[in-house]
């Protein structure tokens, strides 16, 4: 590889030794060689069925975000019900925080994306920001 890789989602080979209940999914993090942060694609091929399974990341310290890429998701979110359809982005700061997300409808896709805390550096400048509230602020 070039230092940089360019591949339609149909291109990259789905992992298929799970279990039958388990998503069809696209190792993204694999696949690309990402050693950084994680990141993959579910997709609900019965209708219905669990993307992600119901966890948290108190052990890894990890925070995570989910888009919604195609069709429709139920979060559960510590306890709250959340409803996510295309376009959706769903962001857990808190590693604490227990999470599963529930397709609702055959199709749905979700790219999921994490990393450690503390493990990421940006090179934004912080002026950047300074007109955009955070989500909590809100």
């Amino acid at each position: 590889m070039a230092g940089w890789a360019a591949r339609g989602l149909g291109e990259i080979p789905k992992v298929t030794d799970g279990e039958a209940s388990d998503p069809e999914w696209y190792p993204l993090q694999h696949f690309f060689g990402i050693t950084t942060f994680g990141a993959n694609v579910f997709v609900a091929t019965h209708g219905p069925e669990t993307l992600v399974g119901e966890h948290d990341e108190r052990s890894s310290g990890q925070q995570e975000l989910y888009v919604v890429l195609e069709g429709e998701a139920e979060f559960d979110l510590a306890g709250e019900r959340v409803r996510a359809g295309r376009g959706t982005i769903i962001a857990v700061t808190d590693p604490a925080v227990k999470r599963r997300a529930v397709a609702r409808v055959k199709g749905t896709m979700l790219l999921t994306i994490g990393a450690g805390e503390g493990t990421f550096s940006t090179t934004w400048k912080q002026s950047h920001f300074n007109d955009i509230p955070r989500a909590d602020e809100r």
